[in-house]
C-alpha cells in the first residue's frame, strides 16, 4: 500500500479498475477491478465472522491445511510467475523462483504452527504456571511488488497458521498476481480465513478505518508503515512492520577487489536493484578502491548489456523517475558515473546499472532509499570511519562487511544499529532466521519463527487446588498479595510467583 495518490503511470486506477502497463514493451499487463466501499467492510466483516472458529481449530489442522494450500500454490507455479514477470518485469527465474521460496515459508509455517507452545513456570509447591500463545484475530496484511508472492507467503502463512484470519491487500503495481494467489490459497482454506482486497491508496485508507483489525502487517515504503503506526495509535492494533532500508556495505582493506565488486554488482543490481536489503552504500578502503571500482563497473556493463530475461526494467516510470533524481542529484554535488546514470530512450522502464564515485555523505544516493540499479562509492581511510558512516543513517535494515579481519566482523555486529549484519555475503542466512528492523527501518519480527509470537499474544495461566469440602479452615491463608512477579508489585521483596 502506498499512501501516496495513486500513480499515473504503470499502474493506473479509476473508478473501478486498476491497470498495469508491462514494463518491458509497454502493453498492458493487466487489468483488475478495484474493490469497493462495500467491499472492503464485507471483506473485514467475513475475516471477523470467521476468527473465532479458526481461532479454535487445532494447530495441527491448521498446520495440514496450510501444506495443502502450499501445494496448490506449487501447481500453479508457473502461472503466478508468468503474472509477476507481466506486471513488474521481474525476470522470469527470478519470478519462479519468487513463488517456489513462497511455497517453502508456507511449508515452513505449517510445520512451525503446531509446535509454538508456550512455558512452564515454576511457582508455589502444588500449583501450576504456564503460558499460552493465542490468536490475535484479524491481520490487515499489505505486501509489495518487488517479490509479492514469497513475501505475501511469509505474512499470510505466519498468521493463517498461529489461528489468525487475515485480509490481504498487496501492491496495485501487482494486482493480478496477488489476486491470484489470493484465490488459489482460499479454494484450501475455510471461507473467511483469508480474504483478497485488490485496490490502491484510496483502498487501503479504507482498510484502515474499519474496525476489528488487530493487527497491521506491512512490508513496503517506510512512509507507510509510518502511517500505520500513526492509525495504530487509535485503533490499538500491533503493527508489524518492515520498510526502506539504505543498507551499506563495508569493503575492508584486505580483500580481494574483484570477489569485493562481485558481491557488491550482485546486491546493488540484482532484481534491478529492487530488493528491500539492496547495497544502498558503498564504503571502500582506499587501498583497494581502484580495483575495485574497475571490477564493479565491468560488472555493472555486462549486466546493462543483458537481456531483458536477465537484467530487467524497473516497475514503471515513477520508479524510474525517482532513481534519475537521486542520480542527478549525486551529478550536480559533483559526483561521476563511471558507467551508466541516463535514463536510455525506448520502449519500457529499464535503467543501467550505473556505479557512482566521488560520492559524499549529504548526496541523495547516500542518504535515501533508491531501490534502483545504482552503487554509489564512497572511499575511506580506514575500518573506523567505514564503520562510523555505516552506522550513521536512520534507517536500520541490514548491512555487510567484506573483510579477513576477525576483530573487524566482531565489531561491525556489535556497533552497526541493524537487524542483520552479513560478512563477506550480502544475501543468505539460515532458513528460520529472524531479524528485526530498526529506526525508519520498522519494527517488529517480520519473517522466521519469531513472527509467530508477533501474531498471538500471551496469557499467563496460575492453577492451584480448591479446598475439598469442609477443609476451609484448615488451608493456608497466608497472603499471596505481595507473592507475585508482576510489574504492579515490582519493589516488593517477596517475588515469589502468584496471582496479585
Amino acid at each position: 500500500m502506498t499512501i501516496a495518490p495513486p500513480s499515473t503511470d504503470a499502474a493506473r486506477s479509476d473508478a473501478d479498475t486498476l491497470v498495469v502497463t508491462d514494463p518491458v514493451n509497454g502493453s498492458t499487463a493487466s487489468t483488475v477491478p478495484r474493490a469497493t466501499e462495500d467491499d472492503v467492510r464485507n471483506a473485514v466483516a467475513r475475516a471477523r465472522a470467521a476468527a473465532g472458529a479458526w481461532g479454535r481449530t487445532a494447530p495441527a489442522e491448521r498446520g495440514a491445511l496450510l501444506h495443502r494450500a502450499a501445494e496448490h500454490v506449487r501447481a500453479h507455479a508457473e502461472e503466478l510467475a508468468a503474472l509477476n514477470t507481466r506486471e513488474t518485469g521481474k525476470v522470469p527465474g527470478d519470478a519462479l523462483g519468487g513463488v517456489e521460496a513462497g511455497v517453502g515459508t508456507l511449508v515452513q509455517y505449517a510445520e512451525l504452527g503446531p509446535l509454538h507452545r508456550g512455558e512452564a513456570l515454576r511457582g508455589q509447591f502444588g500449583a501450576a504456571d504456564w503460558s499460552v500463545p493465542h490468536p490475535r484475530g484479524v491481520v490487515l496484511a499489505l505486501t509489495p511488488w518487488n517479490d509479492p508472492v514469497a513475501v505475501a507467503c511469509g505474512i499470510l502463512g505466519a498468521a493463517i497458521v498461529s489461528g489468525n484470519t487475515v485480509v490481504h491487500k498487496g501492491s496495485e503495481r501487482c494486482p493480478a498476481t496477488i489476486a491470484r494467489l489470493n484465490a488459489l490459497l482460499a479454494e484450501v482454506l475455510p471461507d473467511g480465513v483469508l480474504v483478497g482486497v485488490d485496490g490502491d491508496a484510496t483502498t487501503g485508507e479504507l482498510l484502515l478505518e474499519q474496525d476489528g483489525i488487530d493487527v497491521y502487517a506491512h512490508v513496503g515504503s517506510t512512509a507507510t508503515g509510518d502511517r500505520l503506526t500513526e492509525v495504530a495509535a487509535r485503533t490499538r492494533a500491533h503493527v508489524i512492520r518492515e520498510n526502506g532500508g539504505n543498507d551499506p556495505v563495508i569493503v575492508d582493506a584486505d580483500v580481494d577487489p574483484a570477489w569485493a565488486a562481485s558481491q557488491v554488482a550482485l546486491g546493488a543490481f540484482a532484481n534491478t536493484g529492487q530488493i528491500c536489503t539492496s547495497v544502498e552504500r558503498v564504503y571502500v578502503h582506499r587501498a583497494v578502491a581502484e580495483p575495485f571500482v574497475a571490477a564493479l563497473v565491468a560488472e555493472a556493463e555486462r549486466r546493462t548489456a543483458s537481456p531483458a530475461a536477465e537484467f530487467g526494467p524497473l516497475v514503471d516510470d515513477r520508479l524510474r523517475r525517482t532513481v534519475q533524481a537521486h542520480v542527478d542529484d549525486a551529478l550536480q554535488r559533483g559526483a561521476s558515473a563511471r558507467t551508466g546514470g541516463v535514463t536510455p530512450g525506448g520502449l519500457g522502464a529499464f535503467y543501467p546499472a550505473t556505479v557512482l564515485t566521488g560520492c559524499t555523505d549529504d548526496m541523495l544516493v547516500m542518504t535515501e532509499e533508491t531501490f534502483g540499479p545504482i552503487a554509489p562509492v564512497r572511499i575511506v581511510e580506514d575500518f573506523d570511519e567505514a564503520l562510523r558512516l555505516a552506522a550513521d543513517d536512520r534507517y536500520g535494515l541490514a548491512a555487510t562487511v567484506l573483510t579477513n579481519d576477525t576483530g573487524h566482523a566482531l565489531r561491525a555486529a556489535a556497533e552497526l544499529p541493524v537487524g542483520t549484519v552479513k560478512v563477506n555475503a550480502v544475501f543468505g542466512g539460515a532458513p528460520g532466521g529472524s531479524a528485526e528492523p530498526r529506526g525508519a527501518s520498522g519494527a517488529g519480527f517480520g519473517y522466521g519463527p519469531h513472527l509467530l509470537d508477533e501474531m498471538t499474544t500471551t496469557t499467563v495461566v496460575h492453577l492451584e487446588p480448591a479446598p475439598t469440602a469442609g477443609a476451609a479452615g484448615t488451608t493456608d491463608t497466608t497472603d499471596t498479595t505481595h507473592t507475585t512477579g508482576t510489574t504492579a508489585n515490582a519493589g516488593s521483596a517477596d517475588t515469589t510467583g502468584g496471582t496479585p
